[in-house]
């Protein structure tokens, strides 16, 4: 078994780990930095991303969640999540972690009131998922080494660089559980890289 972590700081923290739960695997709630440490991937929810971004300088994470990343282990960032880890954020001079090489605009399907779903062929996962967007960013542009897995409209609205899932959408808030598994099998692989290289 793997221990996914939900950073639990702000946004739908408990959906997730419900989710990881239903998947089978063991779901920790990260509310100290130290507790990255005994985790194999990491899910950044939804939420306010700049409220986020305030939490994370507030209770040191940057470095550690940088240090993650830079450590090939796994994460995946729905929504707000998505927004930190994009390498570039239209209209903003700074990143926050910049470990995604792709560029994301924020709010660009709208303000909370223009929430929709949608029905999305993901790559490597379904032909038919539905997406629930809320306050959404989409991705502009993607570095060389992305690949594309959905889009929405013509949008791209979620992507994997390497070991780095990212999505516009909220995929905790629908039962079904195809995208989690997705990270999850991640996880599971890159645990048995690292595991071989020892």
């Amino acid at each position: 078994m793997i221990k996914v972590g939900v950073l639990g700081l702000q946004g739908a923290v408990r959906e997730h780990v419900q989710a990881i739960l239903n998947c089978g695997e063991e779901a920790v709630v990260i509310k100290k930095r130290e507790q990255l440490d005994e985790i194999d991937g990491l899910i950044l929810p939804g939420g306010e991303s700049t409220t986020m971004r305030r939490l994370l300088d507030k209770y040191d994470f940057m470095d550690k969640l940088c240090e993650f990343g830079r450590q090939n282990k796994p994460m995946f960032g729905t929504c707000a999540g998505l927004i930190l880890l994009a390498r570039e954020i239209k209209g903003y001079d700074q990143p926050h972690l910049g470990l995604m090489d792709v560029i994301v605009e924020r709010n660009s399907f709208g303000r909370q009131v223009d929430s929709f779903e949608a029905d999305l062929a993901i790559a490597g996962v379904t032909d038919h998922f539905n997406a629930v967007f809320i306050r959404a960013p989409h991705i502009l542009e993607v570095g060389e080494d992305v690949e594309i897995l959905a889009k929405h409209n013509g949008r791209i609205v979620a992507a994997r660089d390497g070991h780095i899932l990212g999505c516009s959408f909220h995929p905790e808030l629908t039962d079904d559980l195809r995208l989690t598994q997705y990270f999850i099998d991640m996880v599971k692989m890159q645990k048995n890289v690292i595991n071989s290289c020892k």
